[in-house]
This record gives structure tokens, C-alpha cells and sequence, in this order.
């Protein structure tokens, strides 16, 4: 039997209509919604595709946004002034500097520059320090990792005592979500182990895991014999491996393939994420998340 699909474009709905309504609730409660500012430098196509979602996203659900394009010669000091000016603006309650940045900005000054309390992404080190601490601490877990935890969780997949493997140890997936993933509380209270590039047996670990979650960026890295029967399989690889032409448009579109040989591993697995329209859609989904929670604790602080 092939694995249940959990899929990330369901999911989105579901999140994005419990957040508009919240919105609407504390609009009419309050007076005011949730601010989110983009600051995007210079024109990387790629960066200019997310911010255009995000844009999107946000006007649906009511939010206040605010999409600020700076040149791409931008010096540091301006680009700190300007994260200062949002840091003090009462009406923004997120902000997210788009990555990647041009070379001549510091990118660890800019990103450490944004209000821990605006920082929606969950970069900022003081953000990073409440994740690992966990519990009540914890303000505005990554997008993606959250995303992650949310899909788990929909699913109805158990993760109380369950054998995790997270493939991948970057900032933005693999540590957060493996830290996620072992802490107390819903969706987590699992055993975790990390492998990487330095494991000396990938396979021998990833048969193991319950549930898998592969953050590798390596097309099909992932085997089906590296798969226990009935786990769960997160895959967040997103890979362009080439072009093909659309059957709608009759343009070019890019072929994207997961860290797991997907089409082998659904026969094995018990659930599974395709790509595309798995953990990707989620991302933007937990920005907004992350900045409605934002206002709310602003709105709780002034209650005190």
C-alpha cells in the first residue's frame, strides 16, 4: 500500500484560515493587525519570486505590509539605520531581511541589528537561545522547521518516544528542527539523532527513524532500503535538476527533485511529503504564523 501523502499546499489553507481569522477577531478587538516589513536588496530573481508570495500572502490575510526595496550598493550602515527606523515602528511586528545579501553588507551585523521581538524568521542568536531552552521561552521557532513540526502534526503522526533521523545539520533546517523534534510538548518528545556528511553510516541510522526528516540538498540521496516500513518521511530537498515544457503555459519550468527517491520510497513509507507541494509551501505559511504570534505578545505586554 502506498504511503499516505501528507501535503504542504492542504496544510497551508488550513493554517492560513485560522490565521486571517484570528486576524479579523483582534482587528475588531483591538484596532490593529499585524505588520510585516520585507527589506529586500538589490533584484535576485529567486528572492523576488519569495518576497512576491509573501506579499501575496500577507494582503490576503489582512496584514499591514510594508515591501521595502533597497539598491544593491546599499553600504551596511545605511541598510542598520534603516532595521533601526522598523525596530521602532510600534505598527511593525516582523521583520525579514532577505537573504541572500550583496557582498559588501555584513550579513551577520544586519541580521544580529533586528529586535529579537520582531525577528520572525527566528535567527537572531537570542532567538536561536530561547529555541534551545525550549518550552515557554520559545518566541518564533525557524519557518521551515516549524513548518516541519506542523505537517508531523496534522498528519496525526506519533511522535511521543518515536526514533527521529534528521539528515542535514544547517542553521535553518537541520539543528533547529532535531532540537524541535526532542523537546517537551506536542509534536516533539521524540529520541533525535543528526547525521551528516561526517557519518560514517547514514543508511544503518536512517533504517532506524520512525521518522525521517532529510535536509540534505542532494537529489535523491535518500534510498528506499534506507527507509523503515510504515515511518514517516519529510523530505525538504528542493532541486533543480533540469527543464522541462509546461503542459499549461507551453513555457520553460524548472524539474525539481527531493533528497529521496520519492516514487520508491511510497511504497515503503507509511507517509511521505512530495515535492514539489510538501514542506516548501509551509515556509511562508509560519512567517505569517510567526508574526501574528508577534503582535500577540505585544498585545499581552501592554495588558501587564
Amino acid at each position: 500500500m502506498s504511503a499516505k501523502l501528507i501535503q504542504g499546499t492542504e496544510i497551508r489553507e488550513e493554517i492560513l484560515a485560522e490565521i486571517a481569522a484570528e486576524t479579523a477577531k483582534i482587528k475588531e478587538k483591538h484596532g490593529v493587525v499585524p505588520g510585516l516589513v520585507t527589506i529586500l536588496v538589490g533584484q535576485n530573481p529567486a528572492s523576488i519570486s519569495y518576497v512576491t508570495l509573501k506579499i501575496q500572502t500577507a494582503n490576503r490575510l489582512g496584514f499591514k505590509e510594508i515591501q521595502d526595496n533597497q539598491p544593491e550598493n546599499i553600504s551596511t550602515e545605511k541598510l542598520l539605520a534603516l532595521i533601526d527606523k522598523y525596530n521602532k515602528d510600534d505598527s511593525i511586528h516582523g521583520i525579514l531581511i532577505q537573504l541572500p545579501l550583496p557582498k559588501q553588507i555584513d550579513e551577520k551585523k544586519v541580521l544580529n541589528a533586528v529586535d529579537p521581538d520582531k525577528d520572525v524568521d527566528g535567527f537572531h542568536p537570542v532567538n536561536v537561545g530561547r529555541l534551545m531552552i525550549g518550552g515557554s521561552e520559545v518566541k518564533f521557532p525557524p519557518c521551515t522547521p516549524a513548518g516541519i513540526q506542523e505537517m508531523i502534526v496534522r498528519a496525526g503522526v506519533e511522535t511521543q518516544g518515536a526514533e527521529v533521523v534528521v539528515v542535514g545539520r544547517s542553521n535553518i533546517v537541520g539543528k533547529p528542527i532535531a532540537n524541535m523534534m526532542l523537546q517537551k510538548g506536542v509534536g516533539a518528545n521524540a529520541t533525535v539523532t543528526i547525521v551528516h556528511t561526517g557519518t560514517k553510516d547514514i543508511a544503518f541510522h536512517c533504517q532506524r527513524a520512525d521518522i525521517l526528516i532529510v535536509a540534505a540538498g542532494v537529489p535523491g540521496l535518500v534510498k528506499p532500503e534506507w527507509i523503515k516500513p510504515g515511518a514517516c518521511v519529510i523530505d525538504v530537498g528542493v532541486n533543480r535538476v533540469g527543464e522541462k515544457i509546461s503542459e499549461k503555459t507551453g513555457k520553460k519550468i524548472a524539474v525539481l527533485k527531493g533528497d529521496v527517491d520519492f516514487d520508491a520510497a511510497r511504497e515503503i513509507a507509511g507517509w511521505i511529503t512530495p515535492v514539489p507541494g510538501g514542506v516548501g509551501p509551509m515556509t511562508i505559511t509560519m512567517l505569517m504564523k510567526n508574526t501574528l504570534k508577534s503582535l500577540k505578545f505585544r498585545l499581552e505586554r501592554a495588558k501587564a
